[in-house]
């Protein structure tokens, strides 16, 4: 009994290095390498005072000549940490399975986002959401005579622009339609803070309706569940279909989506009825 169990030991003993062991390196792995979706540079712009990053990803659906010049979306929150990945996942995907004609985007990271994308306003609880506010017309300034030069500079672009942005973002899209209806042709406010300023964009919309009706200007506009969001998109609608029918491309209310949630599921069909492909050939 002595032996078998000095046996037994000793086996086990002998195969404990085995099984301890680690397994070799594969001789075939490599190191990882950057996976890389688009280009990244920055500008020094005069009208912010500050350096600002853009983003950039050119979709490459089958066919496409690498060298087409194409139309450009204009993104704010365009940072990589923002929502400037899932809008190129949107594009690729749209572009890929013809759903959507391919538009180089821009992204544009933000610094300060709350005095970027408003307006002035006099109310207390308004200045009370960031130490500035109110830069909306410099932002704008900054789009027109330092981004879209430096972008038709570095890529083979068309003159057709778009302009897309979510809750202050959309606010600033429906702000640049009002207030300079020519500097994109296409827009897409999706749950815009048009309760900013006591809604002060949409009392004084009526004036400004007009030349936005000339401007040729189009409007894909989206709202949540959010019950003063959804309100006061609703009116804006309703002032278009009234004053500017043709802008005003579609209106669509997403009652199920949540102010946090809207985004991706507007843009997807935003991008469809604004930009669709043409029909494939037979």
């Amino acid at each position: 009994m002595r032996l078998i169990v000095l046996s037994l030991l000793l086996s086990a003993v002998s195969a404990a290095p085995l099984m301890a062991a680690e397994p070799a390196p594969s001789a075939q792995s490599a190191a990882a390498t950057p996976l890389v979706i688009g280009e990244t540079f920055t500008i020094e712009s005069k009208a912010l005072g500050e350096t600002r990053r853009i983003n950039v990803y050119r979709p490459q659906p089958w066919g496409l000549d690498p060298k087409t010049p194409l139309p450009v979306l204009y993104m704010p929150d365009g940072g990589i940490g923002e929502d400037f990945l899932h809008v190129a996942g949107l594009v690729q995907v749209l572009t890929g399975n013809g759903s959507m004609r391919p538009f180089l985007l821009v992204g544009i990271e933000n610094t300060e986002r709350r005095r970027d994308m408003t307006g002035p306003s006099s109310e207390a609880e308004d200045r009370k959401i960031a130490p500035r506010i109110g830069g909306s017309a410099a932002f704008r300034d900054f789009l027109r005579d330092e981004l879209m030069p430096q972008v038709r500079q570095r890529y083979p672009t068309t003159d057709e622009r778009a302009l897309i942005g979510e809750s202050l973002a959309g606010l600033f899209v429906v702000e640049t339609l009002l207030q300079e209806p020519t500097l994109f042709n296409s827009y897409i406010a999706l749950d815009p803070s048009l309760w900013w300023n006591r809604s002060a964009l949409l009392s004084g919309a009526g004036k400004q309706l007009p030349s936005v009706a000339r401007s040729g200007a189009r409007l894909f506009l989206a709202s949540s569940g959010q019950p003063e969001l959804a309100a006061s998109s609703a009116r804006l609608a309703a002032l278009l279909q009234q004053s500017s029918p043709a802008t005003l491309v579609k209106y669509q209310p997403l009652p199920e989506e949540t102010h946090a949630t809207i985004y991706h599921p507007a843009a997807l069909q935003a991008l469809r009825a604004l930009f669709p492909a043409p029909p494939a050939s037979p």
